[in-house]
C-alpha cells in the first residue's frame, strides 16, 4: 500500500505520470515522496526520479541499508527520505547547504571510505527543457501560476534525460561510543561527545531560545 495522502492535484499527478509513461514503481515512489513532502512540488518529482536512477546505478534496493549525502536542504532530502529510507533520525543522511541539486548515495560499510554513486541535475541537459530550465535557474520566465502543470509533464517527460552522475568515494561515520552527562548550566543529560566547553550546545553556540515566564 502506498504510503500518501491526497494532494490538490494527485489525481493529476497520476494522469500526467500515465500520459508520459513512467513506470508504477517509479510512481509508487513519486507518490510516497510527494505524500512526505506534502505537495508535488518539482523539486520533489525529480528527486524521486534521481533516487530511483541512483538505486538501479548501484544495483540495489530500498530493502537495503543505505547512506545518503545531500547537496541542497530544498525538496531532495524528502525524495531520499521516502524511497531510500535514508533519514536525518536514523542518521543515514546527511544534509549539506551547498546549493547543488545533488546527493550521493551508498550501501553501508564497515570500511573507513566507500564507493557511492554521485547523482545530479546536469544544466547542460537542461537546454532541451525549456521549462525545467527556466524553473531550476529562477528565471522570471517561469510563471508558477500559469506553468505547474506544463512543469510537471516536461519533468517525467524528460525523465532521467536531465541527470547524470558519477561514481565518487565518500567517508563512512561509525557509531560512537558515548556517555551521558549533565550540563551544569541547564542540567539536562546529553551526549558526552556533543558538549562545548564542558556544556551543551543550546547553552552555548546552538542556542535558540530564551525562556520566559508565563
Amino acid at each position: 500500500m502506498l504510503m500518501r495522502e491526497q494532494t490538490d492535484n494527485s489525481g493529476n499527478l497520476e494522469s500526467l505520470m500515465n500520459k508520459t509513461g513512467i513506470n508504477a514503481k517509479l510512481q509508487g515512489y513519486i507518490l510516497n515522496s510527494v505524500a512526505l513532502h506534502s505537495y508535488p512540488a518539482p523539486g520533489v518529482l525529480i528527486g524521486a526520479i534521481m533516487v530511483d536512477y541512483a538505486l538501479e546505478l548501484l544495483g540495489t534496493t530500498p530493502d537495503e541499508k543505505l547512506f545518503a549525502v545531500c547537496e541542497t536542504p530544498k525538496c531532495l532530502p524528502d525524495a531520499l527520505q521516502a524511497i531510500a529510507h535514508a533519514t536525518i533520525g536514523n542518521k543515514r543522511l546527511t544534509v549539506l547547504p551547498i546549493g547543488k541539486f545533488a546527493f550521493t548515495l551508498n550501501i553501508s560499510s564497515k570500511q573507513a571510505a566507500v564507493d557511492a554513486v554521485r547523482v545530479f541535475v546536469d544544466i547542460k541537459k537542461l537546454k532541451n527543457f525549456a521549462t525545467i530550465n527556466h524553473w531550476f535557474i529562477n528565471s522570471p520566465l517561469y510563471d508558477r501560476h500559469r506553468m505547474a502543470d506544463t512543469l510537471q509533464e516536461e519533468i517525467f517527460t524528460a525523465g532521467r534525460d536531465i541527470l547524470s552522475f558519477e561514481w565518487v568515494k565518500v567517508g563512512t561515520t561509525q557509531k560512537p561510543q558515548w556517555n551521558s552527562v549533565m550540563c551544569p548550566d541547564c542540567g539536562d543529560m546529553v551526549p558526552d561527545y556533543m558538549l562545548e566547553n564542558n556544556k551543551c550546545a543550546a547553552c552555548g553556540s546552538k542556542g535558540y531560545y530564551e525562556k520566559i515566564q508565563k
